[in-house]
């Protein structure tokens, strides 16, 4: 089988040298190498096909057969690194959590640690005789996200 830090290390080698960076690498046992990848900006096709060809290069059919795949990551794909929460900062997401809460809002903010969502929230005020929609920033850790993915609507 094909070792997955190996393909690791040959895609980072190569993804220095371009705006893109890696996403995710999965080795199927029947050596099915996915390779994902975004960007800050656009991933293009000759991205991938430029990665592909490197990644081919580098591997030897001979020693071991293989089949590979790199693609861009969708924009409806669950975020992976804390690079794509960054890149979507200011976008409108959908937040899944492990004690099964399921957020709608815009991504406030992300660092290493945790990422903020912007949701609103219907509250009374002392005095007021109806609910008033209120944002507030709610902080969560990795951790505790099961997946976060942009909101695509069309107007």
């Amino acid at each position: 089988m094909i070792d997955k830090k190996e393909i690791i290390t040959i895609a980072e080698t190569f993804l220095k040298t371009t705006e893109c960076y890696l996403v995710d690498i999965t080795v199927g046992v029947d050596n099915l190498i996915v390779v994902e990848i975004d960007s800050d900006g656009a991933v293009g096709i000759d991205d991938c096909a430029s990665l592909s060809r490197h990644i081919e290069a580098k591997l030897d059919r001979e020693a071991e057969d293989f089949e590979l795949e790199v693609s861009s990551s969708g924009i409806s794909s669950p975020f992976k690194t804390v690079r794509q929460y960054v890149k979507n900062i200011g976008n409108e997401i959908e937040m899944m959590l492990k004690n099964g809460a399921k957020l709608t809002g815009i991504l406030a903010s992300a660092d290493e640690n945790a990422a903020v969502i912007t949701v609103a929230v219907k509250e009374k005020a002392a005095g007021a005789k109806r609910k008033a929609i209120v944002h507030e920033d709610r902080i969560y850790a990795y951790s505790e996200i099961i997946h976060t993915k942009n909101i695509i609507r069309f107007k």
